[in-house]
Parts: C-alpha cells; sequence; structure tokens
C-alpha cells in the first residue's frame, strides 16, 4: 500500500506546497487532513502561480482525485470562492470529495476569534482570526457543526439556532457586542450547503479502497510540527495536530497503511506569530534572507520571523513525526551570505546544555543558541539538479544539516518552481 505523507518540521510555511505539487504529480489520490484557511500553499505550476488554502495540492492534476478529509475545518464560502476562482483559469474541482465528519466554521467562529486574542493583549496568540481555534473547540465540545448538516436543511436550521442562540449570548452578555443574525446566517449557508452537496464523500472509505486497489495515496496536512496542539510550542500553536500522527486521525486510516513520511524544512528557520524562537535574527542578515526568500504570508501577507536553522528543532521534528526521509528549501535564499549558521544544542541559563527540544516554553525562552559556523556561498544555484552540480560550500552544508538532524535529504530546494530541486 504505497502512502506517503509530507509534513512540515519547523512552524509551518516550509515550501510543502511545493514538495506537494511534485509528489502529486506521481499520485493517484491526495488527502488533506487538518487545519483550515488560517494556512495555505503557493504553487508555481506551468508558468502560474495557485495560492490553494482549503483545496488538496492535487487537484492541479486531472487524473488526480482530491478528498478533504474529517480532520480539516472547513470556511464554506472560502472553499466555494477557491473552486470557482480555480475553475476560471480552467482547472477542473470534479475529482474532489469532502467528508462528511469535517466540521465547519461558522461566523460566530470568526467572531470569537478576534474577540478573544484582542482580550488577551501584549499576550496574543497571533491567530489568523479566522474562526480555526473556535470551531475545534466546538468539535471539541461536541457542539460543531458539521459538513453533513450543512447539507441538510433541516439539520441545519436546527442547528443554527441551538448553537448560534447560545453565542449570542456569549457575544451579548460577556462580550457587550450586537447578537448575531442567525436567519441571515442559515440563508446564507443553505445555499452554500446546496453548492456544496455533490462533493461529499466518505473519505476515509474512499482512501482504504484506493490503498487496498494499489494507488499511491499522498497525505499533506497545514502548519508544522511545532503547531501542533500537543506536541508544539504551546499555546502559541495551531490547534489541531500537523504532525504525522494527526494524518491517522484526519483522514480515518491507520498507520500501518503509511509506508513513508517525509518532512519539509526550510535551509533556515521561520515562524509567524508569537512564542519563542532561539535562533531568530533581528539584523541585515535577517532582514536580506526575509526579502530574499519573499517570507510573507500566503493568506496573510504578514512578514515572518527569520532566523538559522535550528538543528534541536529538526531532531525533534525527525522523532515526533517517525520521518523517513527529509527535504530542504530555499537554499538558494542563503546565497551571498558569508558566513551560515546552524544551531545544534540550546545553553540554559545555569549553563547546562540541552540536545532535546525542551516541553516547556518557559524553558525554551530562557535557552541560548549554540552555533556552528560554516563557510557560505555566493553562486546562483538556482539552475543545478543534482547534489553534484551545487558548489562544495552548499554541499558541505547540506551534509552538515543531514548529521546534526539525523535523517537523510533527499531533495533540495533551489527556486520556487517545481522542476528547482536537487534530487539526492
Amino acid at each position: 500500500m504505497p502512502a506517503k505523507v509530507v509534513v512540515g518540521v519547523q512552524w509551518g510555511d516550509e515550501g510543502k506546497g511545493k514538495v506537494i505539487d511534485i509528489l502529486a504529480s506521481r499520485s493517484d489520490v491526495v488527502v488533506r487532513s487538518q487545519g483550515g484557511n488560517n494556512a495555505g500553499h503557493t504553487i508555481s505550476h506551468q508558468g502560474e502561480t495557485y495560492k490553494l488554502a482549503l483545496l488538496p495540492s492535487g487537484v492541479l492534476y486531472p487524473k488526480v482525485d482530491c478528498y478533504i478529509g474529517c480532520g480539516v475545518v472547513i470556511n464554506p464560502a472560502t472553499l466555494l470562492g477557491e473552486i470557482d476562482a480555480i475553475t476560471a483559469r480552467g482547472v477542473s474541482c470534479d475529482r474532489l470529495r469532502i467528508d462528511p465528519r469535517a466540521h465547519v466554521v461558522m461566523p460566530w467562529h470568526i467572531t470569537l476569534d478576534g474577540l478573544s486574542e484582542d482580550g488577551l493583549g501584549k499576550d496574543k496568540i497571533g491567530t489568523t482570526r479566522r474562526g480555526i481555534g473556535p470551531c475545534y473547540m466546538d468539535k471539541a465540545e461536541r457542539v460543531g457543526l458539521r459538513m453533513h448538516e450543512l447539507c441538510d436543511p433541516t439539520l441545519l436550521r436546527q442547528k443554527i439556532q441551538a448553537v448560534g442562540t447560545r453565542k449570542n449570548q456569549l457575544l451579548s452578555d460577556f462580550y457587550g457586542c450586537q447578537p448575531l443574525d442567525l436567519w441571515e446566517i442559515t440563508a446564507e449557508f443553505e445555499e452554500y450547503g446546496k453548492r456544496l452537496r455533490p462533493y461529499l464523500s466518505d473519505v476515509s472509505d474512499l482512501t482504504w479502497q484506493a490503498l487496498q486497489d494499489g494507488k499511491n495515496v499522498l497525505f499533506e496536512g497545514a502548519q508544522g510540527t511545532l503547531l501542533d496542539l500537543d506536541l508544539g510550542t504551546y499555546p502559541y500553536v495551531t490547534s489541531s495536530n500537523p504532525v504525522s500522527g494527526g494524518v491517522c486521525v484526519g483522514t480515518g486510516i491507520g498507520p500501518t497503511a503509511i509506508n513513508e513520511v517525509l518532512g519539509v524544512a526550510k535551509a533556515y528557520t521561520t515562524r509567524v506569530g508569537g512564542g519563542p524562537f532561539p535562533t531568530e535574527l533581528f539584523d541585515e542578515v535577517g532582514n536580506t534572507i526575509r526579502d530574499v526568500g519573499h517570507e510573507y504570508g500566503t493568506n496573510t501577507g504578514r512578514p515572518r520571523r527569520v532566523g538559522w536553522f535550528d538543528a534541536v528543532i529538526a531532531r525533534y521534528g525527525v522523532r515526533v513525526n517517525g520521518l523517513t526521509g527529509l527535504i530542504v528549501n530555499k537554499l538558494d535564499t542563503l546565497s551571498g551570505i558569508s558566513t551560515l549558521k546552524v544551531c545544534t544544542a540550546y545553553e540554559t541559563q545555569d549553563g547546562q546544555r540541552l540536545t532535546s527540544f525542551p516541553a516547556a516554553i518557559e524553558q525554551l525562552e530562557l535557552c541560548r543558541p549554540v552555533y556552528a559556523e560554516l563557510p557560505g556561498f555566493s553562486e546562483d544555484i538556482s539552475g543545478c539538479r543534482t547534489f553534484a552540480e551545487l558548489p562544495r560550500a552548499c554541499r558541505e552544508y547540506i551534509a552538515f544539516l543531514e548529521e546534526t538532524a539525523g535523517c537523510p535529504i533527499v531533495m533540495v530546494g533551489v527556486g520556487p518552481g517545481r522542476e528547482q530541486m536537487c534530487v539526492k
């Protein structure tokens, strides 16, 4: 059963979209397992750029079946907007299927997300304010609206009145806000349900059948390991599980079905939002990496925080995801920097050296990076397609990352195009 999982090893935004696009072209099925429209993939495909938030990356290939699993939370307006936009560009979504168990992002989720974030003041988590966290909260509280209910007018009206009345009470009594118009919401979401009903199908069953038939199945998620709700830098995390284990829950497929787990990292580190970031750069080198690497959010446009490659994080990602291979993106961004640094360990305030990623962010906040320095390179490597073509300094840098991360590096990205990969 040839099944691959692609996960982010850092804080997300590692360039998974390009990797998934490459692998999707060789796959029969691509399944999205978690997250919502709080993260996106930017894909350069046949000379055009596509920005996807909810649609699986395989949608660009007419023979690939694309599934959205039960672990995804869906803003129906956003999803329909993506379908309409990509259809207008000549890409068909006829092979898209959505699990009826997936939860729906409602207007009160978006409103409460913003109000909650504002209430945190200087301790803001840095959410995208798109209702993802509150939607997962309702899922855990067992009051969420699922896709099969969205597509059933009777169930939809009942659920909106029952849950919406409680949310309006919270908005008015606790936040002092105007209540939402539940009848207006009902009319709007009934239309969404009509349009999305044809896409509903049991993704767990479809995926299992594909695996039984020997088809190549690719599982993709959003965000990265350090944004995992349980294993990330809590509370500065997302509300789902972007690690490889989350794929099983978010698609309804058992772990024994998975053959290969590929992790994606940048040749440096970035993150969006608050929280500790040991290797963060505040100097001109950091500004250069941000500008050259176009480190701004796909969906939000927010500038990303930038830092040196952190091998402590990479080792953690290898361990908790069970990686069988590592893919390093954006090596070309580092061209022109005379000395490259890699964090190999952390040093605590009392002088202890940590080589494992700490569980508590309070400890992480006090850690200082221990760096190894390597010679940089100045060549344009965007045309390289094999490791042998890379300059010696690049090969040594990649070899060092491989050694310190403890995982074989199987591909290196040297540009934004899907063809700009060096395969080992």
